[in-house]
């Protein structure tokens, strides 16, 4: 049986360092051949007839020629560059064979057997006297997003023509994107309960006065910084089918034992536990999703999981509001003991769920071992996938390779670009989310304090709104958030074609223009620009998932970089906005905010900068 295998090559130089990246299709042809259609370059003419069919290629760059050998051991010249060899799910140090060096490699399918085919190709190599460090170098035509059709911009998988790809790409998505997103709605579910909590009879019952609300809020917020990079680091070594839902797990039964608390000094307790727990979910979720999408799948899926947040937000209170009417007083138990109970029965199976459904990571111990939904063939395709871009498997850290992460300009760029965005962005949330007003827990927002002015300020407008109003105005916020956040992720994966930076570009300008008309013009007239206004201070919302999404792909040569950058951005990000909005959004300059509203404008301006 004969076959073609093509492959994709670019990037040569001529000193003799290739940077070469493949895959193979089946093909049939009458010249037994192996060509690069895309480089130009005709590789040597090599028989596929072969039987059994070969299992590995090995495709080399030797005094400026390229050459392939299907052999299993072949005999090399000596060449400038590094080898790959068998990617054993980790890669592996180099040990030099004769003058040949072995590292990593390329997977691909083998068309004329159901047996892999490994396609090797070479990487730079880099020694700094110490240590010697590999990386895969793959042609900037790989990492770019595809151009799809109008089906495929609507769904990118509608573009795959392997049946295998495409089956494999439904089955990712029905459990990696269902799960996050039922874990982030679950999050914001199990964190914003004890705001509903105080207002529905917490606060007497735990005899909970003056700071005291503000204090359980930063006790969570404290553990919610403090485990974000250690988790996300642990989540390099262990399989997220066992890291992540033992963290739902932990925050569900701490949620359930807040019931129990019978003081405050208790609740302190529980929501530090909660937010420890809880921390490595988003940081966590946005890397895995990152180890299995390409470049024009990764930004919508991202964005569409972190829309959640919204969801999970807006359910407490409808939550908190039925069982205080239904439940309250049933076998003993007050409405707030009853909606920490219902949060964590809805979170506990969930988590179980993980343990069931969730893969490993390319690369990890337990991938490429067959599962009763993922068999060994589509972990073939997976690495294929992973490898075709670039994204790196993991590695043992080292003291050099920590030196090189922390001396880089990713770690620290790119957590500052992220503050710098998501600081005017999550600000906002202070003006149209929930949060406290004067510690009694009455939710509040810039825009619902701007209404409910009218009822207590001599406006010259006659205007008053009931509570009822306030809120049905209030609520299409989330609404403009979800689906702006969801046309901005499905145009960067498909008309943008990967460029993240271009909408975060044009929507922090947007956001700067919105906060300064908002600082100045008069506060009682033009009621309905007012409203306009409002409504567009959530269209930044969806960036975050394209930022993690640019993160996650510039950082693809290092999985432990990756893991740490994406980490470092969602940490140092909350730890500012949980200290900075104290000083910027104070209660007091409601409902015109113009400390803040010229602090928003400021950031979004240098983000663009």
């Amino acid at each position: 049986m004969t076959a073609m295998a093509s492959l994709m090559i670019c990037g040569l130089d001529s000193s003799s360092t290739a940077i070469i990246a493949g895959f193979a299709t089946a093909a049939k042809t009458s010249q037994d051949e192996l060509y690069a259609p895309r480089a130009r370059h005709r590789l040597c003419p090599t028989s596929m007839a072969q039987s059994p069919p070969p299992t590995k290629l090995y495709l080399l760059l030797t005094n400026s020629k390229l050459q392939l050998s299907s052999a299993d051991a072949p005999s090399l010249t000596p060449c400038k560059t590094r080898l790959m060899k068998p990617w054993t799910r980790e890669m592996l140090s180099a040990e030099e064979t004769g003058q040949t060096d072995q590292i990593a490699f390329l997977p691909v399918l083998n068309p004329t057997s159901k047996q892999p085919l490994t396609l090797y190709a070479m990487a730079d190599r880099k020694d700094d006297g110490h240590e010697s460090t590999e990386s895969l170098v793959v042609p900037a035509e790989y990492r770019k997003a595809k151009r799809l059709s109008r089906a495929g911009r609507f769904y990118d998988v509608l573009d795959i023509s392997d049946s295998e790809e495409r089956r494999l790409m439904y089955k990712l998505d029905a459990v990696l994107v269902t799960f996050m997103s039922c874990g982030y709605f679950l999050k914001y579910l199990d964190q914003a309960n004890v705001n509903s909590a105080f207002v529905s009879g917490m606060k007497e019952d735990l005899g909970m006065y003056g700071n005291q609300l503000t204090t359980a809020i930063t006790c969570w917020t404290v553990g919610y910084a403090v485990g974000q990079i250690p988790s996300n680091l642990l989540l390099t070594r262990i399989s997220p089918r066992w890291w992540i839902p033992t963290l739902e797990l932990v925050w569900g039964l701490c949620t359930l034992f807040s019931y129990k608390v019978t003081s405050y000094q208790g609740l302190y307790a529980v929501r530090f536990f909660v937010g420890l727990a809880e921390a490595g979910f988003y940081p966590g979720a946005q890397y895995i999703l990152g180890s299995f999408y390409k470049p024009h799948e990764l930004g919508k899926r991202a964005v569409f999981f972190h829309t959640f947040a919204g969801v999970g937000t807006l359910c407490s209170s409808a939550l908190q509001a039925a069982t205080f009417s239904g439940l309250r007083g049933v076998h003993g138990l007050s409405g707030w003991q009853w909606l920490f109970i219902i949060d964590a029965v809805i979170t506990l199976p969930i988590a179980v769920a993980g343990y069931v459904f969730l893969p490993a990571l390319p690369g990890q111990k337990d991938a490429n071992k067959a599962t009763f939904w993922l068999s060994a063939r589509e972990w073939t395709i997976i690495d294929r996938r992973i490898a075709e871009i670039g994204r790196a498997p993991a590695k043992k850290m080292t003291w050099t390779r920590l030196k090189k992460i922390a001396t880089g300009w990713h770690v620290w760029v790119l957590p500052v670009l992220y503050i710098l965005w998501v600081s005017p962005e999550q600000s906002f949330a202070f003006t149209t989310r929930s949060m406290t007003e004067n510690n009694s827990g009455n939710a509040s927002s810039i825009m619902a304090l701007w209404l409910k002015s009218f009822n207590t300020v001599d406006t010259g407008t006659g205007i008053r709104y009931t509570v009822q109003q306030i809120n049905h105005y209030v609520m299409p916020i989330q609404a403009v958030y979800i689906v702006t956040a969801w046309f901005f992720g499905w145009t960067s994966d498909s008309v943008l074609r990967g460029r993240r930076w271009v909408w975060p570009a044009v929507t922090t300008i947007l956001n700067a223009a919105v906060c300064l008309t908002l600082a100045n013009i008069p506060l009682y007239k033009h009621i309905t620009g007012h409203f306009v206004l409002y409504y567009l201070t959530q269209v930044t919302g969806g960036m975050s998932g394209l930022l993690f999404s640019w993160a996650n792909e510039i950082c693809s040569a290092d999985n432990e970089e990756r893991a740490l950058v994406v980490a470092l951005m969602n940490d140092f990000a909350y730890v500012v906005q949980a200290i900075v909005p104290n000083f910027t959004w104070k209660q007091v300059d409601y409902p015109r905010a113009q400390i803040g509203l010229y602090y928003s404008t400021g950031l979004s301006l240098a983000f663009c900068a």
